[in-house]
């Protein structure tokens, strides 16, 4: 989730444990590089929406971006996450598809018998991502939704302080990811790179069991029978139906995630996980845990689509095994 790429898990009960190998890192490359240059100019729209002040509505958000910062606000803090994806991408399909493996040899001592899928060996593995995912993902969010939100309208800790936005020629608080991890590592100690972590734990874990799960058995359903792997059309349609499904579902946890690790571009405001879920409560209500929704969910399709479809076909390339790009 997050920056929320994750490998096909089509065929994973059927590859080699501890399957960390230079083609896996360069096809999780390019599908998680695919995913991120298709979904980050949403991802932007969604962070603003969530974390930010003075926008009434998704389109209001974005032609306020456009008009601000032109069209090149909707791709800042792209670098970061678009150059750490490929080792990200990488571990977490190792820790899926080994943990399912495992899982496989450990109930029937026969783990090549073919791509039978189990619900629970599927959702154990998933949750085991998850929890994986968060301990790369968490400093690349945490700077992605920095450098997004440093031009936007913040409020002041103390009453009755308008938000401002950083003047046009002013000093933005960070000049890129590195100074951005300097500052933090400086001004928070080493810890501060995983703020928020524990939100995005909360939603990452359930946000992975709604994603490869769904994919999976999408993917078998939408491939005959005669076929020994799903074409790129059902790679795509079933990658973009599991990435609406669990963005739409992580929204709250999401809203939670951006506050918190919005929060300290400027000014702090939240204690920890319940403080910002009481504190967003008691100024906005319960819509507040839906803002950007519809953004997510909208994203989560080409997103995850462009994933799946990305690391497939790339996977399938290098190892010279076409059995996907089949018809």
């Amino acid at each position: 989730m997050g920056t929320n790429p994750a490998p096909g898990a089509r065929g994973a009960a059927a590859r080699a444990m501890g399957n960390f190998q230079l083609e896996d890192f360069v096809a999780g490359w390019i599908g998680g590089a695919a995913s991120v240059i298709v979904g980050h100019p949403l991802d932007t729209v969604k962070a603003r929406l969530q974390a930010g002040n003075g926008y009434g509505s998704t389109l209001s958000c974005i032609r306020t971006v456009y008009r601000r910062e032109s069209v090149f606000g909707f791709f800042k803090g792209m670098s970061f996450p678009l150059a750490s994806i490929a080792v990200y991408n990488s571990v977490v399909f190792g820790v899926f598809s080994n943990t399912q493996r495992f899982l496989s040899h450990h109930r029937c001592q026969e783990p090549e018998a073919g791509p039978h899928h189990v619900l629970s060996d599927l959702l154990l593995a998933s949750m085991v991502a998850g929890v994986v995912s968060v301990g790369l993902g968490a400093p690349v969010d945490l700077i992605k939704i920095r450098l997004q939100m440093q031009t936007q309208p913040f409020q002041e800790a103390s009453l009755g302080v308008k938000p401002r936005v950083a003047a046009l020629g002013e000093q933005p608080a960070y000049q890129g990811p590195v100074h951005c991890i300097a500052t933090i590592v400086r001004t928070e100690g080493l810890a501060g790179l995983y703020r928020g972590a524990s939100a995005m734990l909360l939603r990452d874990v359930p946000g992975y069991c709604l994603y490869f799960i769904p994919y999976v058995f999408l993917s078998d359903w939408i491939t005959p029978d005669a076929h020994a792997g799903p074409s790129p059309c059902a790679v795509w349609l079933a990658g973009g139906m599991a990435g609406a499904i669990s963005w739409g579902t992580a929204t709250p946890m999401d809203v939670v995630k951006s506050r918190m690790q919005a929060d300290g571009v400027y000014v702090n405001k939240y204690k920890g996980v319940l403080d910002c879920i009481s504190q967003s409560y008691q100024k906005e209500g319960l819509k507040v845990f839906f803002r950007g929704i519809t953004v997510n969910a909208v994203r989560g399709f080409p997103m995850s689509a462009a994933m799946f479809l990305g690391y497939e076909l790339s996977l399938q390339a290098i190892r010279g095994d076409h059995v996907v790009t089949s018809p």
